[in-house]
């Protein structure tokens, strides 16, 4: 037997529970005359029926629990924003008919949330002036339906069973909540003992088939800093998914002269002359495990040799970019045979991962050379990761 629904409607103005499991915001054309009903009333119950997870779901209405139109338009604006910011997700019924037509402003706000990968689309085939939201639902693979109760149920299946989330973490919508990445990041601010009070998405950058997938997340994070007793609010936390990189290498007597085994590859921000990137070997997988596994799998697939991962010996893992992103790059070291390194010189096939349009060529260049002044090969991480493999392990 299904247990009963715990849905909490939140109107307009109103504050929510300090805990909850899941949220929905109740978006599109309010009435603007006291002749057309609200169409919420009848998702309140349609989501009512439908929700049967454990826990809480609280679903946002942006009409007032009297059903009269408040003065305070500012105030109203800011409530909206608010809480359509931290909804797991925004459902979008557009009755449009032309006795309704007024609300437009439904356009722009769909097209604020449309790309955020929290939206789904109901219109009723009588809806009037919705093919543009249509279409754009289509081209950002946003689910549509055609009824009330089947645009409920999009948006419910998309929340599943949802997760606890508690005072500032209700700013969090379950998008971001389920990344690794996130959870990572959060973990290490509660370790340190500062406490996340709120905060916003800014944007993901979603990939895989229907764009469900959040590999690069941007969050304007709200921190109460506990070694401060301060809040810092004025800075977004980047993320991704943690990396593994090799550092492979032949010592030579002067560790000057020992040889690094890179990748050059075209990435969009590079500042260099050929406009190319030199980087270790490595990246991420899209699911957790073994990250020696990892390091492995992606020298093979950008270099093309394949490595046992017993050769790996560990050097560490820390941010390799504090101030800009809070992912992590766990570093591997392998010395390389002359054979190896003699076949990776020699090697001007491309390599990479078509299907992600990643194509890289081998690159085996001096240590001594990489320091050269002036010279743009590298960035500064991936000199501080060579000085730190390789210095030690060729004195």
């Amino acid at each position: 037997m299904p247990t009963a629904s715990d849905v909490q409607p939140v109107f307009a103005g109103e504050e929510p529970p300090e805990t909850y499991t899941a949220s929905v915001f109740l978006a599109g054309p309010s009435p603007r005359s006291a002749d057309v009903p609200s169409w919420r009333p009848e998702a309140l119950r349609e989501i009512t029926m439908q929700w049967r997870q454990p826990g809480t779901l609280v679903v946002f209405v942006p009409e007032a629990r009297d059903g009269a139109r408040g003065s305070d338009y500012t105030g109203q604006l800011d409530w909206e924003r608010v809480s359509r910011g931290r909804a797991d997700e925004i459902l979008y019924w557009v009755p449009r008919a032309m006795d309704t037509l007024p609300g437009l402003s439904t356009n722009v706000e769909f097209g604020e949330d449309m790309d955020g990968g929290r939206a789904v689309l109901g219109c009723p085939e009588h809806a009037v002036h919705v093919r543009l939201l249509q279409a754009l639902a289509d081209d950002l693979k946003a689910p549509v339906a055609d009824t009330l109760a089947k645009t409920v149920a999009l948006a419910l299946d998309r929340i599943g069973p949802g997760a606890a989330r508690i005072a500032g973490q209700r700013d969090v919508p379950l998008l971001l909540w389920r990344t690794a990445s996130f959870r990572a990041w959060l973990a290490a601010q509660e370790e340190a003992g500062n406490v996340l009070v709120g905060g916003r998405i800014s944007w993901t950058f979603r990939v895989g088939p229907s764009r469900s997938h959040v590999l690069f997340w941007a969050y304007a994070a709200r921190v109460w800093v506990a070694a401060e007793q301060r809040v810092k609010d004025n800075e977004v936390v980047l993320g991704r998914p943690d990396m593994a990189s090799v550092v492979a290498f032949r010592p030579a007597t002067s560790w000057l002269d020992t040889e690094i085994v890179l990748v050059r590859e075209f990435r969009a921000p590079a500042r260099t002359p050929d406009g190319f990137i030199r980087e270790l070997p490595g990246g991420s997988a899209p699911k957790a495990g073994d990250i020696r596994q990892i390091a492995v799998n992606e020298f093979a697939e950008e270099t093309g040799l394949r490595l046992s991962p017993s050769r790996l010996q560990p050097v560490g893992a820390r941010q390799p970019a504090g101030t800009l992103s809070s992912h992590t790059q766990a570093v591997y070291a392998v010395e390389l045979t002359e054979a190896e390194l003699t076949e990776l010189r020699s090697d001007r096939a491309q390599h990479g991962n078509d299907e992600e349009t990643e194509r890289t060529y081998v690159e085996v260049v001096r240590v001594g050379d990489l320091l050269r002044p002036g010279n743009p090969m590298v960035d500064w991480t991936t000199i501080g990761i060579i000085a730190q493999a390789v210095h030690g392990a060729v004195l």
